[in-house]
């Protein structure tokens, strides 16, 4: 009896808490409307059945429970008993089934005229491309990707010369328009989601798959990866703003073409020595660093990494917060640098200059800092701390240890990486949660010393 009284007591808690539940599907912003009537029918079906079935148990249970003066009876089969249950079953699956058929049949053919959007997904971030004027993408291909490139775009395909690339984790849609969003991904298996759209669609290396949508409320929305893709899925997040016409008109006549950043000029390094002056009375001649100045070595940085952190700085993404005193020292520095031309000279300049690693003033447990390391730092840094580009992780080997642990520190304390358009410090903030304390800090780079 205590067995009969316990499953029908976990069926009224399970519709209780089902029918009181805080938690709910989020508010609509799309035409997809019929996706919930799916669901909700999903729920219709598959309660009914948990339903039936608990309390049939129970039933069963307590009416043939052990009886000294019962005997039981052999039946294999029972014809009319299967043929109700086969006939239930068949129902309960076309009922869950067919909705889905006409929903996915809706959800796979875009309408006629509708606008166009790319979405590329890579470990750990997205990034958006539009057509441009003549409304026809260019093509792309894996072959071209590079730190100049991060599209991939085909430099002799003239369709491509207008399309609007956006290397930011937000992109923005205009409200009742219809969109087809291609689909595509740089390296591993992704998975492109807008809860409050509701759709999702996998994104598979070397394939373009594509949803479309109708999105009709203005506002932010958060994407999703919503397929494990690695260590940092958890932080593979963006934003989609859906604004009115004109909004979203003078939003995409801000963006860069693919043009745009053909006719950038290499950085020279000649011009660049001059305007390194600045720079050399803290990091030194050199570019080797200088820790009574707090400056770190800046010789055998990647120059990719170089230019953002600059720009950072004059942005106001970093050396901005109250307690990172040296970034502060450096956001003025940094804005000596008029534009990009400058950044580029400068960065070509210390490209020059030699890499030789600097002196090692960090001490700690090297083997500690081995297994803390590979596991999570040396995903996306490398196994041997030479940084990976298409990941956005710069070289850590051979650099100023002491200022990889204030780094950590500055990432740990919220000091660094809280910027909402640090969005590769975001990554950071939630890596470096795996480092408990300072001691574990000083561990690692004890261990980044010795691959030198």
């Amino acid at each position: 009896m205590p067995l009969v009284v316990a499953i029908v007591f976990l069926v009224i808690i399970s519709v209780l808490l089902h029918l009181f539940s805080p938690w709910w599907l989020t508010p609509i912003a799309s035409n997809w409307s019929t996706i919930d009537d799916t669901i909700h029918i999903t729920f219709w079906v598959t309660g009914f059945v948990f339903i039936a079935v608990n309390l049939f148990m129970a039933y069963a249970i307590y009416k043939f429970r052990y009886n000294k003066d019962r005997r039981s009876r052999y039946e294999p089969e029972n014809k009319k008993l299967e043929a109700w249950l086969t006939g239930f079953t068949g129902v309960g699956v076309i009922a869950m089934l067919a909705p889905g058929l006409f929903v996915w049949a809706s959800f796979v053919m875009v309408p006629k005229g509708a606008d166009e959007v790319e979405v590329i997904g890579q470990q750990w971030q997205w990034s958006y491309r539009y057509p441009g004027a003549d409304g026809v993408f260019g093509t792309v291909d894996t072959a071209f990707i590079a730190p100049e490139n991060l599209f991939g775009m085909n430099p002799e395909d003239p369709n491509g010369q207008d399309d609007v690339l956006v290397e930011s984790q937000e992109m923005h849609l205009p409200v009742d328009r219809p969109v087809k969003v291609l689909l595509r991904s740089k390296d591993v298996l992704h998975d492109y989601s807008v809860p409050q759209f509701r759709v999702k669609m996998d994104m598979v290396p070397g394939s373009v798959t594509y949803l479309w949508l109708t999105p009709t409320k203005i506002g932010s929305y958060e994407i999703l990866c919503e397929e494990l893709c690695g260590i940092g899925h958890h932080v593979m997040r963006g934003r989609v703003v859906v604004d009115s016409q004109v909004d979203f008109n003078t939003w995409l006549a801000a963006q860069v073409t693919y043009a745009d950043t053909l006719v950038q000029v290499a950085g020279n390094p000649q011009i660049g020595q001059s305007q390194y002056v600045l720079c050399s009375a803290c990091h030194g001649a050199n570019g080797e660093g200088n820790i009574v100045l707090n400056a770190p070595k800046l010789a055998g940085q990647e120059s990719w990494y170089l230019k953002r952190q600059l720009n950072y700085y004059k942005q106001g993404i970093r050396g901005t917060h109250t307690d990172d005193l040296f970034g502060q020292q450096m956001a003025p520095m940094a804005a000596t640098l008029a534009d990009d031309a400058a950044i580029n000279n400068v960065v070509a300049y210390i490209q020059t200059l030699p890499n030789d690693p600097a002196p090692v003033t960090i001490q700690g447990n090297v083997a500690n800092g081995q297994a803390l390391f590979n596991p999570t730092c040396g995903i996306c840094h490398n196994r041997n701390g030479q940084g990976v580009w298409a990941v956005n992780a710069p070289a850590l080997s051979g650099f100023s240890d002491w200022y990889l642990v204030r780094q950590l520190q500055n990432y740990k304390s919220g000091v660094r990486g809280a910027h909402p358009q640090d969005k590769f410090g975001f990554q950071m903030t939630s890596m470096v949660n795996g480092l408990k304390d300072d001691e574990a800090i000083t561990d690692v780079v004890a261990y980044i010393n010795s691959l030198r």
